[in-house]
């Protein structure tokens, strides 16, 4: 009786051991399951086309500022930190704008923005391409003389949106040589086949 009583004690413990396993087991694939499907975090909706329509009018705006000397929005269009590439390479900073607009360094007659194209790349940043076009303007360089930058450029605004403002942080300008357009819209030259001169056998008659 005792051996007895001890077998059902000892089946018992088995039992439930593996009872207690098998509830581990079948937990923790649940718990990773749950952990694999969980959803991640939801991205922050923005409107592409609303920033690209943004962006553009402030590109446009900015390129008036010259003209009206509107300092309040070439502040609030330029990032503190704007990195400025002028079209002869020479770079240039917020300050430097704002004393040249500031001060009549630069005029013109106007400045005008075509076929820009803004390229959304996420919520916060976005890229203006485009072509702009200057009629007498006129830079006051050192020593008093005046340096004509009227003329075609190509340029590239890349925009961030900073505590909810859109700012310009780099632009760049490069100048169209008027000579160079002309050139290649120079039809190429026609490459005919070489003529072949006939050969003295060639040409005797039989």
């Amino acid at each position: 009786m005792t051996r007895t009583a001890t077998s059902m004690a000892l089946y018992a413990i088995v039992l439930t051991i593996m009872f207690t396993l098998g509830g581990c087991q079948s937990q923790a694939p649940g718990t990773n399951r749950s952990a694999e499907t969980s959803p991640s975090p939801p991205k922050e909706p923005f409107n592409p086309a609303a920033i690209e329509t943004e962006v553009l009018r402030l590109d446009k705006e900015w390129a008036n500022v010259i003209k009206t000397r509107d300092l309040d929005a070439l502040r609030r269009i330029e990032a503190d930190d704007i990195v400025l590439t002028y079209a002869d390479g020479t770079t240039g900073t917020k300050a430097d704008e704002i004393r040249d607009v500031e001060s009549g360094n630069v005029t013109v007659d106007s400045f005008e923005v075509l076929e820009a194209k803004a390229v959304v790349l996420s919520a916060e940043s976005a890229v203006v391409t485009g072509r702009s076009a200057i009629k007498n303007g006129k830079v006051k360089a050192a020593g008093g003389k005046q340096i004509d930058i009227s003329g075609e450029y190509r340029f590239t605004d890349v925009f961030a949106k900073r505590n909810g403002t859109w700012q310009v942080v780099i632009s760049q300008a490069t100048r169209i040589d008027p000579e160079a357009l002309k050139a290649m819209a120079k039809p190429s030259p026609s490459t005919s086949p070489p003529t072949t001169a006939a050969s003295p056998a060639a040409s005797k008659t039989p």
